[in-house]
């Protein structure tokens, strides 16, 4: 008869995940420089991408904080929760921005419908206590919803990129 034996898995952030939550604060100060550059045109701006741009640096001031900081504790989950309604938000409200395709969705419309399954799946790991399968899924979202996504709203003249660089 074999005994299984189970290890410990460290909540000690990994050097990925200090690289993600690195990458994530950089991000959030260039959305945070766009948005204030760009203070001539925010009265044209509609209240949807108000809405979306909120939630999306409510989930990049999150990540280094959730990356970093303990985990397992109280706190943690609390502020999790408040993560995975953000990305939930952010990709839900994504689906009505269509201003590269006009009428159309576009190819990072990718991204917010793998985060709409994946960000609940975050806390659903969480809650079943599947340390490693949620560990991966935060990274594969902060990754790809975060960071990819992210930096595809700086280039090809679009609203960040204007106001950013332009």
């Amino acid at each position: 008869m074999a005994v299984e034996v189970q290890r410990a898995v460290s909540l000690r952030p990994t050097a990925f995940e200090r690289l993600l939550a690195c990458l994530t604060a950089v991000l959030l100060l260039a959305v945070v420089a766009a948005v204030v550059r760009g203070r001539a045109e925010w009265q044209r701006i509609p209240a949807l991408i108000w809405l979306h741009l909120a939630t999306i640096i409510l989930a990049l001031a999150l990540t280094p904080v959730l990356l970093l900081r303990p985990r397992g504790v109280r706190r943690h989950r609390q502020l999790g929760y408040v993560w995975v309604v953000s990305m939930t938000v952010t990709a839900a409200l994504s689906f009505e921005i269509r201003t590269i395709n006009p009428g159309g969705l576009s190819a990072i419309h990718i991204l917010s419908a793998i985060t709409l399954v994946s960000a609940p799946l975050v806390a659903w790991r969480a809650h079943n206590h599947r340390v490693v399968a949620h560990r991966f899924t935060v990274q594969i979202l902060v990754t790809g919803a975060l960071l990819v996504a992210g930096f595809f709203t700086f280039p090809f003249a679009r609203l960040l990129g204007r106001w950013l660089f332009g």
